[in-house]
């Protein structure tokens, strides 16, 4: 079932209700400390961390867009993006993500990076980063690492993706 959900960027009162929406989404504190990590860093990107919100104005899924960079050149970085799991394939990961690209690329970002599932990702337009020379310091599997251009007239630069510190890598 899908459902035309209402997305907004994520106000200091959303806080607690995103926390939990990712200690749901996986299980452990470990991504719920990470994007706590990331509002207190550099790379937190006021604007680009993204909830939908159910009728009663309840964040129910979410998604985030840090700062990261391809060698030298600036970019972002998807992650996490996380759903309650009873709104799961309810199209409310999908509503955050396509909310959260917008929102980038309104504000002049160029490209995006995301480590995730290769099933899910290549809806938004991202493709497997290797094919652009871009890669990681540590080992994944080829599909797993994507990329996307926001911008037609700027191809992906290649190079090694260098996350924001809390990330770890």
């Amino acid at each position: 079932m899908s459902i035309t959900w209402s997305t907004r960027v994520e106000t200091d009162a959303d806080i607690p209700a995103v926390r939990a929406i990712v200690r749901a989404a996986f299980g452990s504190p470990a991504e719920a400390d990470l994007v706590d990590a990331l509002r207190s860093d550099p790379a937190w990107i006021p604007g680009l961390s993204v909830v939908a919100v159910a009728d009663d104005d309840r964040p129910v899924a979410h998604a985030l867009l840090t700062r990261c960079h391809i060698d030298d050149r600036p970019a972002l970085c998807l992650a996490p993006v996380a759903v309650l799991p009873e709104h799961h394939k309810t199209g409310a990961g999908s509503a955050v993500v396509r909310a959260a690209l917008a929102a980038a690329k309104e504000s002049g970002e160029r490209h995006v990076v995301v480590l995730g599932h290769p099933e899910y990702y290549p809806r938004f337009g991202f493709t497997r980063a290797s094919a652009y020379g871009i890669g990681l310091t540590v080992e994944v599997p080829d599909d797993a690492l994507m990329a996307l251009t926001l911008d037609a007239d700027e191809p992906l630069p290649g190079g090694t993706v260098h996350y924001a510190g809390p990330f770890g890598i």
